[in-house]
């Protein structure tokens, strides 16, 4: 019989808890929405993808 270390080896992929954390948010959001729809805007917004996209694009008149 094998017995797991009382350590614990459980593997966390961290890509897979970001995600579900973002899908708990958009469930949030949208239960929490007064429309039957969230707008496109509002996905946006709580998937922080304009902070994203300033976070990705270099600085104008930076050159690399």
């Amino acid at each position: 019989m094998h017995v797991a270390p009382v350590g614990g080896t459980a593997v966390q992929d961290h890509v897979a808890l970001a995600e579900i954390e973002l899908c708990g948010d958009l469930i949030i959001a949208a239960s929490a929405a007064h429309e039957d729809r969230l707008s496109l805007e509002s996905i946006d917004e709580v998937l922080k993808v304009a902070e994203e996209r300033a976070h990705d694009v270099p600085e104008r008149g930076v050159e690399e």
